[in-house]
């Protein structure tokens, strides 16, 4: 069961909206581009060739033919599968197209040729920062400028690194609000918990009666109850074959009535003699005090004011 205030502190540390800069173009969901198939031995004429096509891209690049340039690369790309400046020549114009996820495509198979491919970070970057992916951005671009720097690059990280910035320090707000939320729901249930002792121990202990004990493990019990509570107890040893006990018998029982947030036990040594011997019982009636199930102080035969005075000095501390 949720504790009262729980659900409202959930609503507290949701995940907010970062205010982020820079363009997030909406990803191209086309089908992917064709690639080369990197099983096809490569001759040097297909080699050449590409090459050829390679440059008829760049130049169309140039004048701003993006769809041209895709062709002709794309060209490149089947007859010279291995190169990784292709790949990444081409998801260079992608990035242009503002087609990110076919610029992603070309990057990543750039980078499976050539682990150092400078271009194929870049362009990965510059595509992962228009899909608002701005970590992984920060990533390739700083991949990019450590292999080959450029101003481009320069320029992009301006452009993404503040976003990351403020990524990290939400991040850190919500881990910080989350341990707060953890903190304050461990504080919660530890308090559900003692309330649930609380309840449990007031049920066990009778108040303004005197409690017979039956059993070693019922003693137990009862004296946890009372620790828990932080309650006085008071462990009353009779027999039923003693005088004395007969006659502070109602006495002890008025003074449950009279005492009742003091828990008032009895034991029959004939019943539980292994109790008796446990606490070092020689005569009866005999009574201990205890707190936290240790013994403070003692009374010894049927003296009634005895009682009285160690339940005015104890009972109120």
């Amino acid at each position: 069961m949720a504790m009262a205030g729980e659900s409202s502190f959930e609503d507290e540390i949701m995940e907010s909206d970062i205010e982020l800069d820079g363009e997030v173009v909406e990803a191209d969901n086309d089908p992917p581009q064709k690639m080369g198939d990197p099983s096809v031995e490569i001759s040097d004429e297909k080699r050449d060739e590409a090459q050829l096509c390679k440059k008829k891209g760049i130049d169309a690049l140039s004048e701003g033919k993006l769809d041209e340039a895709i062709e002709h690369l794309t060209e490149a790309v089947i007859l010279n599968p291995s190169s990784a400046i292709v790949y990444a020549t081409r998801a260079g114009v992608f990035v242009k197209a503002k087609k990110p996820n076919a610029a992603v495509r070309d990057a990543d198979a750039a980078l499976k040729i050539n682990p150092d491919s400078a271009k194929g970070y870049k362009s990965r970057g510059m595509a992962k920062a228009m899909l608002g992916k701005w970590e992984d951005a920060a990533h390739d671009l700083h991949m990019a400028a450590q292999l080959d720097y450029d101003e481009e690059i320069g320029t992009e990280l301006k452009k993404v690194e503040p976003n990351v910035h403020k990524i990290e320090e939400h991040r850190k707000k919500y881990e910080r609000l989350r341990k707060e939320r953890d903190m304050k729901k461990a504080d919660m249930e530890k308090q559900r918990k003692h309330a649930e002792e609380i309840s449990a121990a007031s049920a066990a202990l009778k108040d303004g009666n005197v409690i017979a004990i039956h059993s070693s493990s019922e003693l137990e019990t009862k004296l946890k109850a009372a620790s828990s509570l932080s309650r006085l107890v008071v462990l009353y040893f009779t027999a039923g074959w003693c005088g004395p006990c007969r006659f502070i018998g109602p006495v002890y029982q008025s003074l449950a009535e009279k005492h009742r947030n003091v828990v008032f036990l009895k034991v029959d040594i004939d019943e539980l003699n292994s109790v008796a011997h446990l606490w070092n019982v020689s005569s009866v009636p005999s009574f201990f005090f205890l707190r936290n199930g240790k013994e403070i102080d003692k009374v010894v035969g049927a003296d009634k004011n005895g009682l009285e005075r160690k339940l005015a000095q104890h009972g109120s501390s």
